[in-house]
């Protein structure tokens, strides 16, 4: 049996734009899931991953999401939070040190969203 992960949610005070941030950032799609009593707004990472950011008066700042990507997107996402003037750093622990340099690959990078969900992207190209 093959399993793979379809979709997580990210808990965000306010789920639009939270997941409008991540999108931009990320340079992936938008939209919104709706339905019987609850609200998305969806972020299709790929093919095959969806993250449904939902809205909650309590976040937990004990979220973490990491990704792995190419060189030429990772430069494409660090431009981006640039450009945004989104801090990020090299460790969890420095989220704001301006450094991509990882400890579990050649590059990497965390930012923090408004709301303290953990992101990370890291790459094995230069």
């Amino acid at each position: 049996m093959s399993i793979r992960l379809d979709h997580t949610v990210v808990y965000a005070k306010n789920h639009k734009k939270a997941a409008r941030e991540f999108s931009d950032v990320m340079g992936v799609s938008y939209g919104r899931i709706s339905g019987v009593g609850y609200e998305f707004s969806a972020v299709q990472v790929n093919s095959e991953l969806s993250i449904y950011f939902m809205d909650r008066d309590n976040v937990s700042l004990e979220q973490h999401l990491a990704f792995n990507v190419d060189g030429a997107e990772f430069d494409r996402i660090l431009k981006r939070l640039k450009k945004k003037k989104i801090d990020f750093g090299s460790s969890p622990f420095e989220r704001d040190n301006q450094q991509t340099n990882h400890d579990f690959a050649p590059r990497g990078l965390f930012w923090t969203n408004r709301d303290g969900c953990l992101f990370e992207v890291m790459t094995y190209s230069f």
